[in-house]
């Protein structure tokens, strides 16, 4: 799945070997634009609308494994019947599982470390420094460990081999070289700007931030962790825009080194037919976006 100013585009391959895309075309709501200029607020709204927005091209994904072209035509079938509301409402309820399911992680994520540090560690430390660093070591564990073992099925590793193809392709097209499977395949399936680095970042920053606060109680803890996650999810965010930044410069862009570390866990090496995919998908986004910007240029030329 790539994404672009103005729409999304997830590319599949089907069992005849075809490709089918799914465009999505951002909507651009005023209320959340602004939000997305606020720092720390930014964050939270990026995080919560790609979730809904990654779990309907996950969906896609998934339909299109299993589907042959009887299920296609039976589904047209349903479609026609059930109208517009009916399209509406699955692509709504993708999205709202999406934002649950992200904000359930976040929040197993945050809670568990603190349970079982303070379950077998509570008399440890003298200091709530220690404790804090301990919960966010225990986190660490717990995030890898997941990942890693999810990374074993081979559903995730397919899943892993295609993100790291995309990482492939964006590497490829930002070094300026002709996107082909030969040339793409030679780049790296890390980058600087994967949202996986962003759950490292949530981990150190959230160390940090719970330091400063003071608790006399295991309520009080878990309270603080949940008061204080967005905040934790805005900060982590504005963090890895800053080591983004920062990639070419030769000293600071070992800051952004855990974010590409957790990476070798969530990005595998793909084979060609998934790089080809990936390519084509980047090129059908390219050119869905040429062909939405000449649309509104149009539009604007005719209200004026």
């Amino acid at each position: 799945m790539f994404a672009g100013g103005n729409v999304q585009v997830t590319a599949v391959r089907k069992k005849d070997g075809t490709l089918d895309y799914l465009e999505v075309p951002k909507k651009e709501i005023k209320w959340i634009q602004m939000l997305k200029k606020i720092p720390l607020i930014r964050g939270i709204v990026g995080i919560v609308e790609s979730s809904a927005k990654g779990a309907q091209h996950l969906n896609f994904s998934a339909e299109a494994m299993v589907e042959d072209e009887d299920d296609k035509q039976e589904e047209s079938k349903k479609q026609e019947k059930g109208g517009m509301f009916s399209n509406l409402s699955m692509v709504l309820g993708v999205a709202v599982i999406g934002v649950i399911s992200f904000l359930f992680g976040k929040f197993v994520f945050t809670l568990v470390p603190v349970f079982i540090e303070q379950l077998l560690f509570q008399n440890v430390f003298s200091n709530q420094i220690g404790h804090n660093l301990l919960e966010g070591l225990i986190k660490t564990i717990l995030l890898v460990g997941y990942i890693y073992f999810i990374s074993l099925t081979p559903m995730m590793k397919r899943l892993f081999q295609y993100h790291g193809a995309e990482h492939k392709v964006i590497s490829a097209y930002e070094a300026g070289v002709d996107l082909t499977v030969k040339n793409v395949q030679k780049f790296s399936t890390l980058h600087y700007r994967c949202g996986s680095s962003f759950m490292v970042f949530t981990v150190i920053v959230g160390v940090v931030v719970y330091s400063f606060l003071p608790y006399d109680s295991l309520l009080e803890r878990v309270l603080q962790r949940l008061i204080m996650l967005p905040l934790v999810i805005g900060i982590s965010y504005e963090l890895l825009r800053f080591t983004n930044s920062l990639r070419t410069v030769p000293v600071l862009r070992y800051l952004g080194y855990p974010g590409l570390w957790l990476q070798m866990l969530t990005t595998k090496q793909p084979f060609d037919d998934q790089v080809e995919v990936s390519i084509a998908s980047f090129n059908r986004m390219r050119e869905a976006e040429q062909r939405i910007k000449e649309e509104r240029l149009y539009e604007k030329t005719l209200h004026n």
